[in-house]
């Protein structure tokens, strides 16, 4: 991390020996973390099992699709029918209403109404690159060793099926939730469907509003921080807004041999230019303050030396992660990705209409207005249109303390007594942020240790899963469930 050593030599420079002492000595952990916990002695049995219906349901292509915004219903249907048959006990005691095609929402009742629990997991899967092969093919859920790779496994049919083992496995106890819990499965969480709000306003119908709500977001996650060790589980507080932003530039077209001074491709790529030179400015919401101290508490070497230093320096701080890599820079701005360009038909014809995809993730404590106002000052051209084609805010802020916060990161505890739980913003959307009309405490959590290379494959290639991995997911649901307060 030759980047950490010399933020960490810059700040030693500028502080005297007296404060290093002093902002190192006080640096210490909030919280002493735990050796790995014991399994249960039903923890080999629940994997196998977990196993197998997961490979059954990779199996099944429910993908998908951008461009056609809908998905192949005999898969959906086939996925149904397995689930049917892989948790009986779920679906003979649990009552379901069909959401819109394909979704799925289970209510189990408890022994009390007045602070429901609601799970979440989407049933799609995005499509796969036929030309980039996989070690494992994408659709077999081939199991080798310790592992299954498919497309799913990790988004999200690996915590869908978590989910209903974990249920299943209560069930066969004859066990009765002290609240009621709501299982709600969408069906086209990938191209950012309608299915989990459809799922809210069934629940609104209802009058239900949940004390806490669960969905994919962050992981038990190794080689995630710089100079720290162990594993962290970080929990999804937030998400950033969602928009797409067209540029558009209308000319006169023509023949490439007399191309006019400034012509539309040459201002839209000015326009793209003058973009990428003025990002939007620094700023370090309090989760990811959160998230660098309580995590920062557990690292060593340079990478504490240098958190120590900058504690309670917030610009200092966004500063140190802007220039740290794509990945810390994003936690630190509203961000704008180029992602796709249209120009002219063919290569001798001068493009009448010239256009660029502009894909920005709005920060906490910004909107879509501001950005869209940030990129037309930016631009500063009157002939470059900027097209808002769609916008979703950030999502509210649920809190780092309290009950919820506590029944989850109690169960991260029981099962990943060794990690260091934190809260974090989440860079891209999911279905969860739906369920914020009627729920202020909407975490994002999938309770599967993942490494790097793990959580790179999603979207990607060679997606897979370890079935430990797996099985600690289903104790983890378990866990969640059979505490639920009275």
């Amino acid at each position: 991390m030759p980047n950490v050593k010399v933020l960490a030599a810059g700040v030693v420079a500028a502080s005297s020996v007296a404060a290093v002492v002093t902002a190192v000595r006080g640096y210490r952990p909030l919280d002493e973390l735990g050796t790995p916990a014991t399994r249960p002695p039903d923890f080999d049995d629940l994997r196998d099992r977990a196993a197998r219906t997961l490979q059954r349901v990779v199996r099944i292509p429910t993908v998908s699709y951008v461009d056609e915004g809908v998905a192949d219903g005999a898969a959906f249907d086939a996925l149904h029918d397995a689930l049917r048959e892989e948790f009986p006990l779920l679906h003979e005691r649990l009552t379901l209403t069909r959401i819109g095609d394909h979704g799925l929402l289970f209510h189990w009742a408890g022994a009390s109404a007045a602070q429901p629990l609601v799970l979440m997991a989407h049933q799609d899967v995005v499509p796969i690159d036929d030309e980039t092969p996989w070690q494992q093919p994408a659709f077999d859920g081939a199991v080798d060793g310790d592992v299954i790779w498919g497309r799913g496994t990790l988004d999200d049919k690996g915590a869908l099926i978590a989910i209903c083992e974990a249920a299943e496995l209560l069930l066969a106890q004859d066990f009765t939730p002290a609240q009621d819990v709501y299982l709600s499965f969408g069906a086209n969480e990938e191209v950012s469907g309608d299915c989990a709000a459809q799922a809210v306003a069934e629940l609104s119908r209802r009058g239900v509003t949940p004390w806490l709500v669960l969905d994919e977001g962050g992981a038990v996650a190794g080689e995630a921080f710089p100079g720290v060790d162990g594993p962290v589980a970080v929990v999804g507080v937030s998400e950033k807004g969602v928009t797409d932003v067209e540029l558009r530039v209308t000319g006169a077209g023509g023949h490439a041999s007399m191309p006019p001074r400034m012509g539309t491709t040459a201002r839209l790529a000015r326009a793209i230019s003058r973009l990428e030179n003025h990002p939007f400015t620094r700023a370090m919401p309090e989760p990811t303050v959160q998230m660098i101290d309580r995590v920062g508490r557990h690292s060593s070497g340079a990478v504490r030396l240098a958190l120590a230093l900058t504690h309670g320096r917030r610009r200092l701080l966004a500063a140190a992660f802007d220039r740290l890599g794509p990945e810390t820079s994003a936690m630190t701005r509203t961000t704008m990705a180029v992602t796709r360009l249209r120009g002219a038909p063919g290569h001798n014809v001068l493009a009448s209409t010239a256009t660029a995809g502009v894909n920005v993730r709005v920060m906490l404590g910004e909107s879509v207005a501001d950005a869209v106002a940030h990129i037309t000052k930016v631009v500063d051209d009157d002939q470059v249109e900027v097209v808002l084609l769609s916008g979703s805010e950030p999502s509210p802020l649920s809190p780092t303390s309290g009950p919820a916060w506590e029944h989850v990161t109690g169960a991260i505890q029981t099962v990943f007594p060794e990690a260091v739980a934190t809260p974090y913003v989440m860079m891209a959307a999911t279905d969860s942020r739906f369920f914020t009309e009627i729920c202020s405490n909407v975490y994002r959590f999938a309770p599967f240790r993942m490494s790097r290379v793990q959580r790179e494959s999603i979207h990607s290639v060679d997606e897979h899963l370890h079935l430990d991995a797996l099985a600690e997911g289903v104790w983890w649901f378990r866990e969640l469930i059979e505490r639920l307060p009275a």
